[in-house]
């Protein structure tokens, strides 16, 4: 079980919790986010996975921010189609082949491009609120890593409520998935339930009921959830 942290945006606050290892960390790269990110992600452990958020995003755009922060992982917010995934996933290969070329050439290593170890992973994003037709993941089964199941509101994430999640029950793929939408302290007992299921459930993810303020985490609440969810 992983642990996403989404919606970061302040240094002091991304070390901190950086500092609690989570597995990934989220940065929403849209303007009309309240969390919005557009500073210095500081260093941190390479064993947490830099998260770019996107929504309905140029794939150029894309591609030039996983580069700029060296990102680990895209999730896509919007209504990308499975033509947008198929083309992002060419241009990610193939941004990665012409470095690996230009670094053949390059002769000192501190001016070489930062090459990932491994490939970008995909996250698609899908709004569920009191019903869910799983058909229409199916064409996007082979061009995603991960689905990410959230509550469909006004705000694209981190709307703080939570969706019916017996609707899950109905899943009918083995593709792993992360859990989130208004997952909080309060939840501990609903999560270790839903855990037991048979659900291929990869992550959860948390973001606006862990804040003091938009993109401000709690630290010791992030703590505890940890310690009551992932003993």
């Amino acid at each position: 079980m992983k642990l996403k942290v989404c919606g970061m945006k302040y240094v002091e606050n991304i070390q901190q919790v950086a500092g609690l290892q989570p597995d990934y960390l989220g940065f929403i790269f849209y303007e009309k986010s309240k969390r919005n990110f557009e500073g210095i992600i500081p260093e941190f452990s390479n064993s947490i996975q830099k998260t770019g958020v996107f929504v309905n995003e140029y794939i150029e755009i894309v591609i030039s921010l996983v580069e700029e922060y060296r990102l680990d992982a895209i999730q896509l917010h919007g209504d990308e189609s499975v033509a947008y995934i198929k083309e992002l996933n060419f241009q990610l290969e193939q941004s990665r082949e012409l470095k690996i070329e230009e670094n053949k050439r390059i002769k000192k290593k501190k001016n070489q491009h930062y090459i990932s170890k491994n490939k970008v992973e995909i996250i698609k994003v899908f709004g569920i609120k009191d019903e869910f037709n799983f058909n229409v993941l199916k064409p996007y089964l082979e061009v995603v890593d991960y689905f990410l199941f959230d509550t469909k509101g006004k705000e694209r994430g981190g709307n703080g409520t939570k969706f019916d999640w017996s609707v899950l029950e109905n899943y009918p793929f083995d593709k792993p998935f992360f859990l989130s939408g208004g997952i909080g302290l309060q939840d501990v007992e609903q999560v270790q339930k839903i855990l037991k299921s048979n659900l291929p459930i990869y992550a959860l993810d948390v973001n606006s009921k862990f804040e003091s303020k938009p993109g401000t985490k709690k630290i010791e609440e992030l703590k505890n959830f940890k310690k009551e969810i992932f003993v």
